[in-house]
């Protein structure tokens, strides 16, 4: 799943490129909706949500994506080679400059500026790490009202807070030594503040396109936990380990030395 960098510099590499620019030509792979509606508008802005991207359309309505694992916004001049199969391509649209083409979404839909309004999952979202007003104080909330929901998973809860996927879930986690499988209950407020700034630091830190790093040792190593399974801890040289957490069964890297259970503090 794309993390939060990802989707914000995806949203600003299309903002700069369309924005203010009309839908020459478009054409849809499945029929998710009718793509003739949104030929001859343009697309005042592009905003990045969470892990979805909102092009919004100048006829007040949007174009609402949610990346999933595999989803991708390429950018491609005209007769450029693409870098994915055509065959992947779900939405493709011709600008003046540009094609602007949609690859394996887990989900693309055309949305009216009142179901924008009230779109569930859109308007659920929690604090964005990347946005420039982050509510710390609301994040913590909607922590502690998930207070039983071990911290692996409540870190990735987009109704918690948006933008931590896999990477910075083992990451973050070993860098202030939290466990992902104790409940957030264990945890104080000062603590997870401290994981949520560190957040904000570390996604916008790889902002830039670079090779995305949370580690800075000179060695070529970009991660302390994430996909390190069986490797020695970079801290103590305990087995860094994997396990499946939540109904997903989403992969999590840790230390359990370095990042040991720890109780309820209602307990």
């Amino acid at each position: 799943m794309p993390e939060g960098d990802t989707i914000h510099r995806t949203a600003t590499v299309l903002h700069r490129a369309i924005a203010g620019q009309t839908i020459a030509e478009a054409t849809l792979r499945d029929p998710l909706f009718e793509v003739s509606a949104i030929i001859g508008q343009s697309i005042p802005r592009v905003e990045p949500r969470g892990k979805n991207v909102v092009m919004h359309l100048s006829g007040g309505g949007a174009l609402h994506s949610h990346m999933g694992m595999t989803g991708a916004w390429h950018l491609y001049k005209p007769g450029e080679e693409w870098h994915k199969a055509p065959k992947n391509a779900v939405l493709t649209m011709r600008f003046d400059e540009w094609l602007a083409v949609c690859f394996t979404p887990k989900m693309l839909a055309l949305l009216s500026a009142d179901q924008l309004r009230r779109h569930d999952h859109l308007q659920g979202l929690g604090p964005d790490l990347l946005g420039p007003h982050f509510d710390v104080a609301e994040a913590l909330r909607r922590f502690r009202a998930h207070n039983q929901l071990p911290l692996g998973e409540a870190v990735m809860q987009q109704n918690i807070v948006a933008g931590i996927g896999n990477i910075y879930k083992a990451e973050l986690l070993f860098l202030h030594r939290l466990d992902p499988f104790s409940p957030v209950s264990a945890y104080s407020d000062e603590e997870l503040r401290a994981l949520l700034r560190e957040g904000q630091k570390r996604l916008a830190h790889n902002l830039g396109g670079h090779l995305r790093q949370l580690r800075f040792a000179g060695d070529g190593q970009r991660m302390w936990a994430y996909g390190r399974s069986g490797k020695p801890c970079f801290r103590c040289g305990a087995t860094i380990q994997i396990r499946r957490q939540g109904d997903q069964g989403r992969t999590t890297y840790w230390c359990a030395k370095c990042q040991p259970t720890r109780m309820s503090r209602d307990s």
